[in-house]
Parts: structure tokens; sequence; C-alpha cells
């Protein structure tokens, strides 16, 4: 198959077949789905970690070669800057939304409880998680291109890592834009048709880093800063509200489980 067959393929199955499983996943009893996901988050987070520090790393310091180890760790600064940027904006914009009420802004508790205006709110969120998925799903497919551009294995197994923490997360999406008065059927339209953000993403990445092969490394290691940011910043913070032994020791195992699972892929990838 050609290189950007491969991309078009594995970017759809990180943004769209994600988005598909989720849906089918969120029509499970309630309390089979609550009692599955903390434990698919866990193993999620397990996968990005791998991903991150077993795969995508030691391919963009070989890469880079020993003259561009200072570059490499500038590129996981700059990734870390940037995906903080990203999420502070996602912050702001979302305080920011129409129908948002806002501590000291004069509005008595009648209007800020008020039917239509929590309707309001609960539209406003419903687009901005679109939106938001949209741009996640472009820079994921930038990612996997990435990756696939250096070789095809690590391509995969990126893809991969990509599709285990969405899951996760587009289940949670797939519940506010239901939340926001849109129908089931409709919200799980909206969240397939988000994932081809993936496929124009790896699409741009494709046409625009071949041209510029010597970048690949220094991409690769923004890459590996935004899976490191989403599995310690986003992930982690929430595994961490349930502190019993049992729980935490599931916890451990699924997350090693995770990047075991990655590091054994990426191995019999490489043959």
């Amino acid at each position: 198959m050609p290189l950007l067959g491969w991309i078009i393929l594995f970017t759809a199955i990180g943004g769209i077949a994600s988005a598909a499983f989720a849906g089918l996943f969120w029509l499970l009893p309630q309390r089979l789905s609550a009692a599955l996901l903390p434990h698919l988050v866990s193993f999620a987070t397990g996968a990005l970690l791998g991903a991150a520090l077993l795969a995508l790393l030691p391919e963009a310091i070989e890469g880079a070669g020993p003259q561009g180890a200072h570059a490499i760790g500038a590129s996981l600064a700059l990734g870390l800057g940037i995906f903080f940027v990203i999420e502070k904006l996602v912050l702001w914009w979302h305080a920011h939304a129409p129908g948002h009420a806002h501590e000291g802004s004069g509005a008595t508790d009648h209007s800020a409880h008020h039917d239509e205006e929590d309707l309001q709110r609960r539209r406003a969120t419903g687009v901005l998680v679109l939106v938001g998925d949209s741009v996640h799903n472009t820079l994921d497919g930038v990612l996997i291109a990435a990756a696939f551009l250096t070789n095809v294995p690590l391509g995969v197994v990126t893809a991969l890592a990509v599709a285990a923490h969405e899951v996760p997360h587009r289940l949670g999406d797939f519940v506010i834009l239901v939340h926001s008065g849109i129908s089931r059927r409709r919200a799980l339209l909206l969240n397939l048709a988000t994932g081809l953000a993936s496929v124009a993403g790896g699409l741009a990445a494709f046409y625009g880093l071949k041209r510029a092969l010597g970048l690949l490394p220094y991409t690769l290691a923004v890459a590996v800063a935004g899976f490191l940011y989403i599995a310690v910043a986003g992930l982690i913070p929430g595994l961490h509200r349930r502190v019993d032994l049992p729980a935490s020791l599931v916890q451990l195992l699924l997350i090693i489980l995770g990047a075991g699972l990655i590091a054994w892929a990426d191995r019999l990838a490489h043959g």
C-alpha cells in the first residue's frame, strides 16, 4: 500500500473509528459502561506513555543524532508549551461562551438558573466540543502522519495509541452533545464527522512534512510532548480520585498493560 494510503487509513482509525466505538460503548447498559470507563482510561494512559517514551522518543533521538539532542529537548519543551496554551484557550473559550454565567456579573440567582439561559449554555458547550474535537483531531492526524513518514511500523503504533485515548475522550464528548440538546443519532454523526479532521491533518502533514523530512525528528518530539501532556495533565489526575488500594492496583496494572502492549506492538512491527 502507498504511504499516503497508510496515513489515510490510520488517521481514519484514530479519528472516525474511535468515535464509532465510543458511540457503541455508550449504548451499553449504564452500570456496565460506568464500570468499564475508568479501566479504559487507565489503559489509555499506559498506551500514551508507552507510545511517547518507548516508541516515538527513541525514533526522534535516533533521527536527530547526537548533534540534535538539544534540539529534541527544545522541541519537547515547545510541545508542552503548545499543548498547555491550547488547553488554556479551550478553557478560556468555554468560560466566556455565550450564556455562561459569571460570578460578579450582577445577574441574580434567578436569572443564572433560568431555563432558557441554561439551554443556551448547554448549546454553547456542544458547539465548543465540536470545535475543540476538530482542532484536536487535526493535531492527531499531523502526529500520525509524522510517525508514518518516519516509518510505517511507528505510524501504526502511534495510531493505536491515539485511538486508545480517543475512545474515553469521545465518549465524554458524546454525552456532552446529547446533554446540549442534540439527539443521540445526530450526536453520533457529528462525532464521526469531527473525525474527518484527523484525516485532513494527516494529508496536510504528508504534503508539508514530505518536503521537509529533516524536521521529522523534532515533529515526533512535539508528538511525545503532546502524548505526555494528555496522560499526565489530562488523564492521571482523574485516576487519583480513587485512592483505595484495590482500585489503585488495578489502575497500575492497566497502565502497565497499556504501555506493555504498545512496546510489544512496536517490537513486533520492527521485526
